[in-house]
């Protein structure tokens, strides 16, 4: 039994507190220099504490990070990046476990303790990336807990062979499958969501999409999976990545797809990206259509972009969405911490007993301040282990 003691921390911007926390799962929470005799002990400061970031939408696999700077090329179109992406990525020695470990790194750096990551699965390189990402993981011991998602960047129809490897994929640790803009890149939208679904449904996982087309192309995207979602019976395990056309529709239509996602027991991810139309995120939570933050894709063959901050995304959506009181900021910072659970299938994360001690540490006033300042994560804890000591890596 080892365990550790973070002494002087105040969960939320609230009254200080001891955290005790046994075998990587906190135990207890006590008024602060009331906690027992611990293997370790952090003195917290009176430092903000909040739980450990949950990344519901990344691509692990993907990056350069950690190597020379990579100058942005291809075509300025999903195809067009697609394609750049695949003539290029081998010359980056992409997927790699270094490269992935980099990034997983790079997430416990900014307090990301979870993530739910697509990595891509296709004719190129077959079912290597899921293997490389599970090997990352272990290297860091599990303090980034990983869920997978087997993504077919280069399409599914369009690419015979695609479909076989997304079923192998379904054994082999991913938890959900992908798929691509059914319409715009298979050019066959009840062709493709029949496959999945059908996968899906056989071997128990969940389907997770990327759906970038705008406007009533989107939305009739959207109306297709939520049918078939009901129809297989895989209500709460069906995820919309991007879904632009949401924000864009008007406003009863809006209304009504937001209940149909509703009732099909569909979720939602965003990276929040600023040119976006802005969520309808008060009739989603109303409804109890689950969103999730994410950082897509970090300094990749798609974009230089993005350092695995989910706080910067957090606050990214809090100023597309124009939140400006202290309860929504809150909320944007909930989102990237105890609403993403659901996205790693936790029933318990937060900073309560029983919960896997997933704790970080801000120089902060409030919840608030830590939103609009996005202060260095000063301490990490995940899964107990003191992953960042004073702003610095200790894996």
């Amino acid at each position: 039994m080892t365990s550790l003691l973070l002494a002087d921390v105040r969960p939320w911007g609230g009254d200080a507190v001891d955290v005790t926390i046994v075998d990587g799962v906190i135990s207890d929470l006590s008024p602060t220099g009331s906690g027992g005799a611990a293997d370790e002990r952090v003195d917290g400061r009176g430092l903000l504490a909040l739980p450990g970031f949950v990344n519901a939408h990344a691509h692990v696999d993907k990056s350069w990070w950690g190597q020379k700077w990579v100058s942005y090329g291809g075509q300025p179109t999903t195809q067009g990046r697609i394609a750049h992406e695949r003539a290029e990525r081998d010359k980056y020695g992409i997927p790699s476990v270094g490269g992935a470990k980099a990034v997983l790194r790079e997430f416990l750096r900014h307090g990301t303790t979870a993530t739910r990551t697509h990595v891509d699965v296709d004719l190129g390189v077959g079912l290597r990336g899921i293997a490389n990402v599970l090997e990352a993981a272990a290297d860091l011991n599990g303090a980034v807990e990983v869920e997978l998602v087997a993504f077919p960047q280069d399409g599914v129809l369009r690419r015979p062979g695609v479909l076989e490897l997304l079923d192998k994929a379904a054994t082999e640790g991913a938890t959900s499958i992908g798929g691509l803009d059914p319409a715009t890149i298979d050019r066959d939208p009840v062709g493709q969501l029949d496959a999945l679904f059908e996968i899906a449904a056989r071997r128990g996982v969940g389907i997770d999409l990327h759906l970038h087309d705008h406007g009533d192309l989107g939305a009739f995207q959207y109306e297709l999976i939520a049918e078939r979602t009901i129809q297989a019976g895989l209500q709460g395990k069906v995820n919309v990545s991007h879904g632009f056309a949401l924000g864009e529709l008007e406003p009863a239509r809006r209304s009504d797809l937001v209940q149909l996602l509703a009732e099909a027991g569909m979720s939602w991810t965003t990276v929040a990206p600023p040119t976006s139309a802005p969520l309808p995120f008060r009739e989603m939570r109303a409804t109890g259509v689950p969103i999730g933050l994410g950082t897509d894709g970090i300094r990749d063959l798609w974009s230089p972009y993005g350092d695995g901050d989910l706080l910067q995304i957090a606050r990214g959506f809090a100023r597309l969405h124009g939140l400006r009181t202290d309860e929504d900021l809150t909320y944007a910072i909930e989102l990237a911490t105890t609403y993403g659970a659901a996205f790693v299938h936790r029933d318990n994360h937060g900073l309560t007993v029983g919960a896997r001690a997933d704790v970080v540490l801000l120089d902060a006033e409030n919840a608030p301040d830590v939103l609009v300042r996005a202060p260095r994560r000063e301490v990490v804890v995940a899964g107990g282990q003191v992953v960042v000591r004073d702003g610095e890596l200790q894996v």
